[in-house]
């Protein structure tokens, strides 16, 4: 990490260096304190993240930004939207995915934290309740006063936790939900071998499923630990719709896909919509 001060000691910027999962390119990120909503910076140019277009979501969302695709945003996202980050934030990124890092959202809570940007108040609410089915995914959006956001998965693997749910408390997600590691079965990781992207993951960052066990390395492993991180993801997937909103979503089966699919269709419906 790379850590920029002003004269009165406060970081202006902090630069966040590494490699992407799925690429394994290099990339560099820097967050940046700026008023206003929250925009991204990209070749001298900028654009508010709301204008930012949802392009891919097989494994990882990819933006469209300036006219050039940016993978893997969910982790950065999901520590915005877990600290409540809504505006003044500005994010200069230089590749085509951001990096792994720790393989979840702490590294990029402790930046935002480091350069202080303040959160503030969900900016948009549940408001009637309803389901919403995508395929085999079920989001289960309600009406509430604080902000809960939960998901039920069958990971078929009895070992595994089948839930995981969060309150919207910042420091409480700063503990026990950013820290949530990316995982990945051992058939999925073969996979990637093969293609020659597994080799920079540094060992860190990734739980491995096993049938006979569960491989990782540096922080203890809990068996509640995927689905914390696949609620870790959703918050991320809700972030680029103005989320988490007030109120209770609940995801059967949430994936980038199917996050996306639901939250445009719960925005046109009007069951998501901008708090007033």
């Amino acid at each position: 990490m790379i850590e920029m001060r002003s004269a009165e000691g406060a970081p202006r910027e902090v630069i966040r260096e590494g490699v992407g999962l799925h690429t394994g390119a290099s990339s560099r990120v820097a967050l940046r304190l700026k008023a206003g909503p929250c925009i991204f910076r990209r070749s001298g140019r900028e654009l508010a993240l709301r204008d930012a277009r949802v392009v891919g979501t097989d494994r990882a969302t990819t933006l469209d930004i300036l006219g050039e695709s940016v993978s893997t945003v969910e982790h950065l996202f999901a520590a915005c939207g877990g600290l409540g980050v809504h505006e003044g934030l500005e994010i200069e990124v230089s590749g085509s995915e951001l990096p792994l890092l720790d393989g979840a959202a702490r590294s990029w809570c402790e930046a935002l934290r480091e350069i202080g940007v303040r959160g503030s108040a969900p900016r948009s609410e549940v408001a009637r309740d309803e389901d919403v089915d995508i395929g085999e995914s079920r989001y289960a959006f309600r009406r509430a006063t604080g902000v809960c956001v939960a998901v039920t998965i069958d990971f078929g693997d009895a070992r595994l936790a089948p839930s995981a749910e969060w309150r919207g408390d910042p420091d409480d997600f700063v503990d026990r939900i950013a820290p949530a590691r990316t995982f990945a079965f051992r058939h999925e990781v073969e996979a990637l071998a093969a293609r020659g992207l597994a080799s920079h993951v540094t060992p860190e960052s990734v739980v491995v499923i096993d049938r006979d066990a569960v491989l990782f390395a540096g922080a203890a492993f809990s068996f509640d630990e995927p689905a914390r991180h696949k609620l870790l993801d959703l918050v991320g997937d809700l972030f680029l719709y103005g989320g988490p909103p007030r109120g209770t979503i609940v995801a059967h089966r949430p994936g980038h896909r199917a996050t996306s699919a639901a939250m445009r269709t719960a925005i046109e419906r009007g069951i998501v919509r901008a708090s007033g």
